[in-house]
């Protein structure tokens, strides 16, 4: 090998090196997930309740009978979801509590699918320090903290609105709400969710890093019915 054909395959070894940095360095940005090292239940800084818009989710799902067959659900609890300051969150962390059939039917009274319970719980229930039974109790405090905006009552026809439009009505019911307490989710220009941050006694605060809303435009809001 002589001495150019050395320095080519130097420049290229630091070529794939340098773009395996960027890669990582992209990869670490648009990881949200914290290390497996930060699942740990009961340590987390504050909740994020998401109530999602039913009409978008059966949009995709119809074969979700339990929350889609023509029960003309709104906004509806989707979870409550410890959350970190700093970003990211915990998810399926060890804990000695287990998803009882007492607690099981208190998730079936505020979630509208049996699958959404197990779901919640296992993944983000756990987190929470909780046992099933309070955490549920804890979710259904949570949602019934916010007040839904009349104007998303089950409406009968399909409403447009910007995000900003969204964010005012619902301060507009809630003046409590701090100015960066809440975010909009949306699915190819549909309205997903409606997120709101609490603290860990579940009063309105603003949100840690990384809760923003990523509609942008007029927003499409399906009807109900």
């Amino acid at each position: 090998m002589n001495k150019f054909t050395s320095l080519r395959t130097l420049r290229a070894s630091l070529g794939i090196i340098a773009a395996l940095g960027v890669s990582a360095v992209t990869l670490a940005r648009h990881h949200h997930h914290q290390s497996p090292s930060a699942n740990v239940a009961g340590q987390f800084d504050y909740y994020l309740l998401s109530l999602s818009w039913s009409p978008s989710y059966c949009l995709t799902h119809p074969e979700d009978r339990a929350q889609c067959a023509s029960k003309g659900f709104g906004f509806v609890l989707h979870g409550l979801w410890p959350q970190f300051n700093s970003g990211g969150y915990p998810q399926n962390c060890a804990t000695a509590s287990a998803l009882t059939p007492e607690a099981s039917s208190i998730g079936r009274s505020i979630y509208p699918s049996p699958k959404l319970v197990e779901h919640e719980w296992d993944r983000h229930g756990t987190c929470s320090g909780l046992d099933a039974v309070n955490y549920f109790k804890t979710a259904d405090s949570a949602a019934a903290a916010v007040k839904i905006p009349a104007v998303f009552e089950a409406p009968a026809t399909s409403l447009q609105m910007n995000d900003t439009d969204i964010i005012a009505a619902f301060h507009a019911n809630n003046p409590s709400l701090p100015a960066n307490a809440l975010a909009v989710e949306c699915s190819r220009g549909q309205l997903s969710e409606v997120r709101v941050c609490l603290t860990r006694d579940l009063k309105t605060r603003d949100c840690g890093r990384g809760v923003r809303s990523n509609c942008s435009g007029v927003v499409q809001i399906r009807s109900s019915r």
